[in-house]
């Protein structure tokens, strides 16, 4: 039985992530902080990933199995079982660049009036290859506590935080389908301090197996019903199961890889401009849904010259959501 208690828990919930999983695991153990635990919570994975997770001997390494109740639940039993203060999100499918660990822990120990640390990130696709590097919209915490409540003020596979203080908050809202971060993020940011570092720590991959979408393939009840929940810092069961029924209904190869195609064929263009990869992917997004008209237009765009698109890109900030 583990008896010392270690600095930071690093907290990585996953479903079916067999194609990432071992990169991501393999990443945390190579950190340069090394007094950590890496809590794995096994949302119910019907192929190979428990496999794969076994395969590694690291004493570091937890990991809990439950039956597949979604991301919000997996993590709150994550917060249960975690044996550090500090907890360091990430994802199964991303990837910690070596000292991830050691500055988000010093920076919160040398300023412990800081409770959340983000940071930026290197944002990748399936195969690993470099897309873009986003840098949150605010990283001041007057400037985080000045954001819109439509904006999501943190990558969450990249947060630091004290475990505490979100445990005293009731958690993680599962009936948040998708943005179970963001909810929780507007109902506890206005009393305490938080931070986004500016310098990327942690790569974020890009695929069409994740949960999560680009926001503009959710339906417009989803959306309104989503900033309604956030505005209000409330959502009630009836609309959790709303959300999650229309996420259901979303939840097909062919919708989760025409939005992964279009999002990297827009973020070629607009954030890293490579018009050739750029119609590349919104060939593939075309091919899938050739009834989306914006996929056309990014396509038809992607002949312009680079400071044409700048100038349009300032004009519609929009095309650069990240969630």
């Amino acid at each position: 039985m583990k008896t010392e208690q270690p600095k930071i828990t690093v907290l990585m919930p996953a479903y079916n992530a067999t194609r990432y999983i071992g990169e991501a695991i393999s990443s945390v153990l190579a950190q340069s902080f090394t007094d950590f635990e890496l809590l794995i919570i096994n949302d119910g994975s019907t192929d190979d990933t428990v496999n794969i997770i076994k395969s590694f001997n690291d004493p570091r390494i937890v990991c809990i199995s439950q039956d597949n109740k979604g991301v919000a639940v997996a993590l709150n039993l994550g917060l249960e079982h975690a044996r550090a203060p500090y907890i360091a999100r990430f994802d199964a499918d991303d990837i910690c660049l070596p000292n991830r660990l050691k500055v988000q822990y010093d920076f919160i120990t040398a300023y412990p009036e800081y409770s959340i640390i983000g940071t930026a990130a290197e944002y990748i696709d399936v195969a690993g290859h470099y897309i873009f590097t986003h840098h949150p919209a605010a990283h001041l915490n007057e400037e985080i506590q000045q954001l819109s409540y439509t904006v999501c003020p943190f990558i969450h596979s990249s947060v630091f935080y004290k475990k505490e203080l979100v445990i005293n908050n009731g958690g993680y809202n599962a009936n948040a389908y998708t943005y179970e971060d963001h909810f929780l993020w507007v109902n506890i940011l206005k009393n305490i301090r938080a931070c986004n570092l500016s310098q990327p720590l942690i790569k974020v991959r890009f695929n069409p197996e994740s949960i999560t979408i680009d926001e503009k393939w959710r339906t417009r009840k989803f959306r309104r019903i989503k900033y309604a929940t956030l505005k209000q810092r409330s959502i009630n069961a009836g609309q959790g199961t709303e959300l999650q029924s229309i996420g259901g209904r979303q939840f097909s190869r062919k919708i989760k890889e025409g939005a992964y195609y279009a999002l990297c064929g827009k973020k070629f263009l607009l954030n890293n401009y490579q018009p050739q990869k750029a119609r590349e992917n919104m060939t593939r997004a075309i091919s899938l849904h050739p009834l989306r008209l914006d996929n056309y237009l990014i396509y038809l765009i992607s002949f312009l010259p680079e400071s044409l698109i700048t100038k349009l890109y300032k004009i519609n900030p929009a095309n650069n959501y990240i969630k």
